[in-house]
């Protein structure tokens, strides 16, 4: 809304001692504009007619079988260092072994040298796969069958 004040008055151009308290006219007029419309623009854009081509399906790849785990026969190691041990299965094919301390003191094989195998799971010739070889090895300053 737009309010618009107007003021009008009668001034007398002359300074005329009689007439001191000349008459003001004092009008208020209140307009209210009519609101603009709003003319929101909205444009659609169209799309041009074109044509897309349709894919061609490519074919679905099979699905990842599980590869067939591989198995070699375990290879006898007992009386061995803990890492002669461990290369003569690794040479078999099989890279991952465990091992664990046989007296149950649960140490760990940090330097495997200094560790001997007094047993094994499997037995010779079992096939084995990865993780599948456990040696039970003691100190080589320990007490052993060797």
């Amino acid at each position: 809304m737009i309010l618009l004040l107007i003021v009008i008055g009668a001034v007398n151009s002359k300074k005329d001692p009689a007439t001191v308290a000349s008459p003001r006219t004092t009008t208020t007029v209140e307009t209210t504009a009519p609101a603009a419309p709003t003319a929101s623009r909205t444009t659609t854009a169209q799309a041009s007619p074109t044509t897309t081509p349709t894919p061609t399906p490519v074919p679905a790849a099979p699905a990842p079988t599980a590869a067939a785990p591989v198995l070699v026969p375990m290879p006898s190691v007992v009386c061995m260092n803990l890492q002669d041990a461990q290369n003569k299965i690794q040479a078999a094919g099989v890279f991952f072994s465990r091992s664990n301390d046989a007296t149950g003191r649960n140490r760990l094989q940090i330097l495997d040298r200094d560790w001997i195998v007094v047993s094994q799971m499997p037995a010779p010739g079992v096939p084995i796969g990865e993780g599948d070889a456990v040696l039970s090895v003691v100190k080589s300053t320990e007490p052993n069958n060797c």
